[in-house]
């Protein structure tokens, strides 16, 4: 059974920076994208930020400049490096990897807050 794992969430004033990370601690295989959701309560899910196998990047407007992905398809790793965070950034931020048949993998999230 796969699943991901996510670490680094916590409390962090404002203009912080914080690292998250995703593991999958089963076996998957052929991973084409990963990436990073957020969500808080009432609100929608939104994409944070995605990379492909080749290296393809994307982010979220609200997020561009401050946020860096990065993913080890070796090893079923994704990273979301965190930089100058704001307390709406305050949120659930989830993993979530699919594989060449489109077949999406996600874990249960860790928390983030910004706050002072």
């Amino acid at each position: 059974q796969v699943q991901l794992v996510e670490s680094g969430g916590g409390l962090v004033q404002p203009g912080g920076s914080l690292r998250l990370s995703c593991l999958s601690s089963g076996t998957v295989f052929s991973i084409s994208n990963m990436g990073w959701y957020r969500q808080t309560p009432g609100k929608l899910r939104e994409m944070v930020a995605t990379i492909t196998y080749t290296g393809a990047t994307g982010y979220a407007d609200s997020v561009k400049g401050r946020f860096t992905i990065s993913g080890d398809f070796t090893k079923n790793a994704v990273y979301l490096q965190m930089s100058d965070l704001r307390p709406d950034d305050t949120a659930v931020y989830s993993c979530r990897m699919i594989n060449q048949y489109g077949v999406p993998y996600w874990g249960e999230g860790t928390l983030v807050t910004v706050s002072s």
